[in-house]
């Protein structure tokens, strides 16, 4: 039976598939979930074992996407999509010591995570838009991997104009080059004279009112406000789990995490069956979910930047997902919450923290830390992670939870792509782009600078648009 979707404030109509796909933000200002998770038993997750990820991924994805897209071409999309990673297993573990493992997701195009999900989205969106023979406009802001991702996911697309909005001055140049040397005329780079948290907020607004778009065109989220981006992360818990002797074996998970996308698929993965007893919630100085998990205060406080760029948010979109299963998928009672959260903060109730404290741990990583760890790995493991791992990592140990149980951490990105913070650490190494990034720091960049404000941005995306 196919799977429908809701929104997490109970205010916009049910949706396929197909048309969540294509909705990103609900209307009512909530993230689409589904009305009812998919589950598996044992015996089932045990018999995915020794699958490759690409077949693996078929079977996780098959009744997210029932009713809407065949399973033929379902299979001929995920293919597809996997074969442009560069290591055979797609997601390989690297085992640090007896217990401590690191899943390895920098092996797509862009060397980041967010490969796995959009390189999927990228094809999924040209399969549906080609059958509806429609156009649209993909709308994303970035902290950093988000943006490379989609345009290397969304760049061949006919049917789409994308924009992507980064905050001026505050990613790395790596990840800038990897977004600004694509060219295409569908392809726009702004640059906001703000932080991450004020593109975000303008892709929200936007999609809340898109009139500002020409005559027949609507706006697609490859932000992970997408559904789609979600259901394809989850795969690599299952993945991973799998590997380490799961569904017998119990595993935990540590994620570096700003938006909270990336650990509520684990949570959701845990959620169909998979035996994970607890997700590490790692954060950076910006430690907004760190503080909502300890305290109960889920509260916006001002932006620092860090040397964890893809980390530095205030605002964690997804946390909005957990929150509607932590007060009983009560769409009224979320409404309120999030309105009540516009003036910048909210108290969690009782209840929901007593749901959320056995399953989510956290921890919160200074730089200094960061860099700490990087040379410690390095030194006793010869193994050198991205500083947003390396929080990852850290965090996995200053849990101190249950050292008889796996813990792999999610290795979120190539150190190649933060050449500064592999320096500033003091390791005595340093990670070179992959051969088909060699050229990345001579190619010619084109982005346009853009104020910090809603109304030229938007005027500017509705005097660019193709038509």
């Amino acid at each position: 039976m196919a799977i429908s979707y809701i929104s997490t404030r109970g205010r916009a109509p049910r949706l396929n598939f197909e048309e969540v796909l294509l909705a990103g933000l609900a209307s009512d200002g909530g993230l689409y979930v589904p009305e009812v998770l998919p589950t598996f038993d044992k015996a089932h997750i045990k018999s995915l074992r020794g699958l490759p990820y690409n077949a693996l991924a078929f079977e996780i994805l098959k009744p997210f996407v029932d009713g809407s897209i065949p399973e033929h071409d379902l299979k001929i999309l995920i293919d597809d999509t996997y074969s442009v990673f560069r290591h055979e297993a797609v997601a390989p573990l690297i085992q640090l010591d007896h217990n401590q493992w690191v899943l390895e997701l920098f092996h797509g195009p862009t060397l980041a995570f967010k490969d796995f999900a959009l390189q999927l989205l990228g094809r999924l969106l040209d399969y549906v838009l080609k059958k509806r023979d429609q156009n649209v406009v993909i709308l994303g802001a970035t902290s950093g991997d988000t943006g490379s991702a989609a345009i290397e996911g969304c760049r061949r697309c006919s049917n789409i104009d994308i924009y992507i909005l980064h905050p001026h001055k505050r990613v790395s140049d790596v990840q800038r080059r990897q977004m600004t040397t694509v060219m295409g005329n569908n392809i726009h780079n702004l640059a906001i004279e703000g932080n991450f948290d004020d593109c975000q907020s303008m892709v929200k607004a936007s999609f809340v009112e898109p009139s500002f778009l020409p005559e027949g065109r609507s706006l697609v989220a490859v932000n992970s406000i997408n559904w789609a981006r979600i259901m394809a992360q989850i795969i690599y818990y299952f993945y991973a789990a799998l590997a380490l002797g799961g569904p017998d074996r119990s595993v935990n998970f540590s994620v570096p995490t700003g938006n909270f996308g990336d650990i509520f698929a684990g949570y959701l993965a845990r959620g169909m069956g998979l035996p994970i007893d607890r997700l590490v919630i790692a954060t950076n100085k910006n430690d907004v979910l760190h503080r909502a998990l300890t305290t109960g205060q889920y509260t916006r406080q001002q932006l620092e930047q860090s040397m964890t760029p893809s980390m530095d948010i205030t605002v964690s979109s997804n946390f909005e997902r957990l929150l509607f299963d932590l007060y009983g998928r009560d769409g009224d009672a979320l409404f309120d919450l999030m309105v009540q959260f516009s003036s910048g903060s909210i108290s969690l109730s009782n209840s929901a923290m007593a749901q959320a404290q056995p399953l989510f741990a956290s921890e919160r990583v200074s730089d200094d830390a960061t860099c700490e760890e990087i040379v410690r790995v390095w030194r006793d493991k010869g193994y050198l992670l991205d500083p947003h791992s390396a929080i990852g990592t850290r965090a996995a140990v200053k849990a101190n939870i249950d050292v008889a149980t796996p813990m792999v951490t999610l290795a979120t990105a190539h150190p190649a792509k933060f050449p500064d913070a592999i320096a500033r650490s003091g390791v005595a190494t340093t990670a070179a782009l992959p051969a088909h990034l060699s050229d990345l720091m001579t190619l010619p960049e084109r982005f346009t600078v853009l104020a910090n404000d809603l109304d030229s941005v938007q005027q500017h995306i509705a005097t660019t648009v193709s038509v």
